[in-house]
């Protein structure tokens, strides 16, 4: 069993100030949904962590898991943000993707997704989707077949339905003009949404209590290149997360979203808060990985299997 807490890798985070006076930052394009959940990257950019490692963080936001899979794929982004399942459906088609860190978890005790219909909506369980129309933020992603679990493991008749694409900044305004019936929304927008929307369920429960939902990645030719910057970006990372997840740093990292994510400070005030994984266990890859091949089309594999060998 490969568990990996990047202990060894606090080493290289603490050299790193002393290396990079002596040589110029190497750049990495990275990706991420600028959401809480995607937000590790601009916290460690504004705190210099990524400068102090040596490293010239290129940021840019991508629309989703897929999109941004595609762009890492292609050679446009070298270290990407994505949901397990699009992930595990590329590797099982033979694109070579690494797992570098981990992202956001999923912890029951804070749900930062939630199931939602409109406040006046009829609908009060899975079976009251039959023959209704679920926006998802990526149609074939770890959201959407964690939806269809919760649904299908509670009666709902998964045929009947209609699943689109949406962005999470969109589903609050279409839940209240009813152009949908439910939405898979993701903080800060759940807070949004809950001036005219209620949470049906935490779907994301259906998988387990605490999972990884999403990851760092790169394309695996590009992390057996660059095994230093993988090292150095693995290690920031953990030192944010455990920035992050300590409450204390709530305010300084609400600034930090708004300035990125540009929403109403309010808004940020009032949500839950991503709890951000600090080891990449397998353990906590797998429920994702399965869900995914259950609904994906193709066979379950290894979590190991996707994690970076640098």
């Amino acid at each position: 069993m490969i568990r990996r807490t990047f202990s060894g890798l606090a080493v290289v985070a603490s050299l790193a100030p002393a290396i990079a006076l002596g040589q110029s930052a190497a750049v990495v394009r990275i990706s991420t949904n600028p959401i809480d959940s995607g937000a590790e990257v601009y916290y460690a950019q504004d705190l210099g962590l990524f400068a102090k490692a040596g490293i010239d963080a290129q940021i840019q936001p991508g629309k989703n898991g897929a999109a941004i899979a595609a762009a890492v794929a292609a050679n446009a982004i070298d270290i990407g943000y994505s949901d397990l399942g699009s992930l595990a459906k590329a590797h099982s088609r033979g694109i070579d993707f690494a797992i570098v860190a981990p992202a956001a978890m999923w912890v029951s005790y804070a749900p930062v997704n939630a199931l939602m219909v409109a406040k006046d909506s009829p609908v009060h369980s899975a079976r009251d989707l039959n023959g209704k129309t679920v926006a998802v933020p990526g149609l074939g992603t770890g959201a959407d077949y964690t939806v269809r679990d919760w649904l299908a493991a509670n009666g709902a008749d998964l045929t009947t339905m209609k699943f689109i694409e949406l962005s999470y900044a969109a589903m609050p305004a279409a839940l209240a003009a009813g152009r949908i019936d439910a939405a898979h929304v993701a903080e800060p927008f759940i807070a949004v949404a809950k001036q005219n929307a209620r949470v049906l369920a935490s779907a994301d429960d259906v998988l387990g209590k605490a999972y990884l939902r999403t990851v760092w990645f790169a394309n695996g030719a590009w992390a057996k290149a660059h095994p230093d910057l993988i090292a150095k970006f693995a290690a920031v990372m953990r030192e944010t997360a455990h920035w992050a997840n300590d409450k204390r740093n709530y305010p300084k990292s609400a600034a930090i979203l708004v300035k990125y994510a540009q929403i109403d400070p309010s808004v940020v005030g009032a949500m839950t808060r991503v709890v951000y994984g600090e080891s990449l266990d397998p353990r906590l890859l797998q429920p994702e990985i399965d869900s995914n091949a259950k609904y994906g089309g193709f066979t379950t594999f290894p979590a190991e299997d996707l994690l970076s060998k640098h």
